[in-house]
């Protein structure tokens, strides 16, 4: 009895612990983050850089990544009411770390990623007026779990941003009518 006890408990351990075995948190390959991607939660500790109207307020539709390559985001911005596709270069500087000019100069840090799920950025965005936090969950699906949106509430808040900040996109209009579609009007991101 004590055996199939030891064997229980040992089963539900590695269960707990199987649970979490696709998050990365270093060491990206940055390859498994290519494809489609949708916002699922923003959040910055200027919450203004993130209302609607803002151009961080960005509807991803695709990444394209290597390692040591360009990162590509497609993404969309809503300009006097009309999605506005942009494309956003990222120069890699390290291992899920990049650089790029948009609405200022931004660094951006991929912190965590389940890559057939969802990825979490942390940017630093530089503008001649102010320095803002900005935090980024995307999802392969048009959605998440509860769990996956504290954990984004919980790293929001060790980079200092409140949980007051954080903007749940999935009921808000993230440029779906556009995506895939010619029709959008193009934009250059820079």
């Amino acid at each position: 009895m004590k055996l199939l006890l030891l064997c229980l408990g040992l089963t539900l351990v590695c269960a707990h612990h199987g649970e979490n075995h696709d998050i990365v948190t270093s060491n990206f390959d940055m390859s498994k983050i290519s494809g489609e991607w949708y916002t699922i939660l923003l959040a910055s500790d200027i919450k203004e850089t993130i209302e609607e109207n803002s151009v961080m307020r960005g509807f991803v539709e695709s990444i394209q990544a290597s390692d040591n390559s360009p990162m590509e985001m497609k993404l969309y911005i809503r300009f006097n009411g009309e999605c506005v596709e942009t494309t956003l270069i990222c120069e890699p500087i390290q291992n899920g770390v990049c650089n790029t000019i948009y609405a200022g100069f931004a660094t951006m840090t991929l912190i965590e990623a389940d890559y057939s799920d969802y990825l979490i950025f942390h940017i630093i965005n530089f503008t001649t007026q102010e320095t803002a936090n900005v935090m980024m969950l995307y999802a392969r699906n048009p959605d998440v779990s509860p769990q996956i949106k504290k954990r984004f509430e919980e790293l929001c808040q060790k980079y200092g941003i409140p949980k007051e900040n954080v903007v749940d996109l999935t009921n808000a209009d993230r440029c779906l009518h556009a995506r895939g579609s010619h029709g959008a009007q193009a934009s250059s991101g820079q």
